[in-house]
């Protein structure tokens, strides 16, 4: 016991006395390779699709990539409100209490995966369409979905697992075991499509048999004599499981309403644009959907940090660690904007389009989509923060604010104007109505206010 109780002292002194600046990059450098390493699966199907397969099957498979953004939700808000908690208790000094945190998160997503698994495979075809399947993309849609259901859970745990390492204070065996999984995803990829010629079959097999790989990886972490996470008796405990799910439920929300963004676009398109905005906005999505998690994996290095100095009350220290997140965020946003500005030939040869109508579509969009990323970063940090202070209410109403009660009916006005381009417009519209209002509301409203008071 006294040797654990060092190595829980010698954790807490890492994180309560090292220098801000120092702390949060090696936890945000970490965080964000392991991301963009994950994201990567989602991009490196969908380019091996395209120049392997075709571009209809392209289409295809970036309309069933809801089902990874569903996945990827519920692996986000187990992970994250299980990992907040965890990180609070490891602050308070409650490792026990942690662990159990730990084992009942798992014993969550075994259910509720469970359930989603078995419904998605009951009802696949029925879902492919919601999504925006048409005659000629369904038999696509449905060979991909049909295995990424299959070794969902595999998935969801991998994402969740990473988490709690992250949180464990080793975030470099969190990234390794993510890498690993993309550099396998890469080299099967290729012998499964180009190869053995398995179309899409082969590029959800590529993804799924890597994430198993990546899985085992990460379970060594079990084995570190230094390690706090650790299995404790199962049990039921519905109190703490309700409060994993509510403290975790803005990521969720984040996940799912990019799942639900993505069926919107896809109808939109394709009622006002056809095919052509279809395929348009698949290599926009792509692009976005790892666009994404690198804003995610700001706020998720930001987390186990602001999470142990809440739980310790170490406020002086929390307000330097948001500015950093904020900071960090923006200037992300603003690289982006300019990627967007200036890449726009390079993003259309990395996915071989040739149709001249598609690039057309493509290159307008870029230049429209792209201005969100001012935004977006400063939102989701946000959102973030106040979730790993527990402040989940207000978490809540950004995440919903910009992905649902902005975008959509922004979606649905904006081509009314007679333009289809305008569409684009939808997600950048509403990320800077969402950041006014966030200034200007923290502003306003001492009870809004960020920092805790003493």
């Amino acid at each position: 016991m006294a040797t654990t109780t060092k190595q829980l002292d010698e954790m807490s002194f890492k994180l309560q006395k090292t220098n801000p600046r120092k702390l949060f990059i090696s936890y945000l450098i970490p965080s964000l390779l392991g991301m963009l390493l994950m994201a990567s699966n989602i991009l490196v199907d969908g380019i091996f699709v395209s120049h392997g397969v075709g571009e209809d099957a392209l289409a295809g498979i970036n309309i069933a990539t809801p089902i990874f953004s569903i996945l990827l939700a519920v692996s986000l808000w187990i992970g994250m409100g299980g990992a907040t908690l965890f990180s609070i208790a490891l602050g308070e000094g409650k490792k026990k209490e942690a662990q159990s945190i730990f084992t009942r998160s798992v014993i969550l997503t075994s259910i509720i995966v469970g359930v989603f698994i078995i419904i998605g495979l009951w009802k696949l075809k029925e879902i492919a369409y919601l999504f925006g399947a048409s005659a000629i993309t369904y038999p696509y849609v449905r060979d991909y979905l049909f295995v990424i259901l299959l070794f969902g859970f595999v998935y969801v745990l991998e994402n969740i697992i990473s988490i709690f390492i992250r949180n464990d204070g080793n975030p470099k065996l969190a990234m390794t075991g993510l890498g690993i999984t993309a550099i396998l995803n890469i080299i099967l990829n290729y012998f499964f499509i180009f190869v053995w010629q398995w179309g899409v079959t082969g590029a959800a097999y590529a993804t799924a048999l890597s994430t198993v790989v990546g899985l085992a990886v990460l379970l060594l972490h079990f084995k570190r004599p230094n390690s706090h996470l650790k299995w404790a008796k199962p049990d039921f405990h519905v109190k703490s499981m309700l409060s994993i799910l509510q403290i975790g439920l803005p990521s969720y929300v984040v996940e799912m309403s990019f799942a639900l963004t993505v069926v919107a676009y896809n109808i939109t398109f394709l009622f006002f644009a056809g095919t052509i905005g279809v395929t348009s906005y698949a290599i926009i999505n792509y692009l976005h959907a790892v666009f994404l998690m690198i804003f995610i994996a700001v706020g998720a290095s930001l987390q186990p940090i602001v999470s142990y100095h809440f739980g310790a009350k170490l406020y002086d220290r929390l307000r330097i660690f948001l500015k950093l997140g904020i900071l960090t965020a923006i200037g992300i946003g603003v690289m982006l904007f300019i990627v967007g500005l200036f890449g726009k030939s390079l993003i259309l040869m990395l996915f071989g389009i040739q149709d001249e109508a598609v690039i057309n579509y493509t290159t307008k969009g870029i230049t429209l989509f792209f201005v969100g990323y001012l935004f977006l970063g400063f939102n989701l940090v946000i959102a973030e923060y106040f979730q790993a202070i527990k402040r989940i209410r207000f978490s809540t109403w950004i995440v919903l604010t910009r992905s649902i009660l902005l975008f959509m009916p922004l979606l649905y006005v904006l081509p009314k104007f007679g333009n289809s381009e305008l569409i684009w417009l939808a997600f950048p519209i509403a990320e800077g109505l969402t950041a006014m209002g966030l200034i200007i509301l923290i502003i306003k409203n001492p009870r809004l206010h960020p920092i805790p008071k003493e």
